[in-house]
């Protein structure tokens, strides 16, 4: 019980990656959701991307 009264008030970061089309779609939302803290957009540069896919 200790361990989860420290960790109720820790910050949280939760990350999206989409187009800025779906992105600026769901905004008003989240700003909605948020009543106390800090939304950032930043841009991205993808240096590389990789996926294997599973054989069926």
């Amino acid at each position: 019980m200790k361990l989860l009264d420290l960790s109720a008030d820790l910050p949280m970061i939760i990350e999206v990656v989409d187009s800025q089309e779906k992105i600026d779609s769901v905004m008003p939302r989240i700003d909605e959701m948020v009543d106390s803290g800090m939304i950032t957009l930043e841009k991205a540069t993808v240096i590389r991307y990789t996926h294997k896919h599973e054989q069926e």
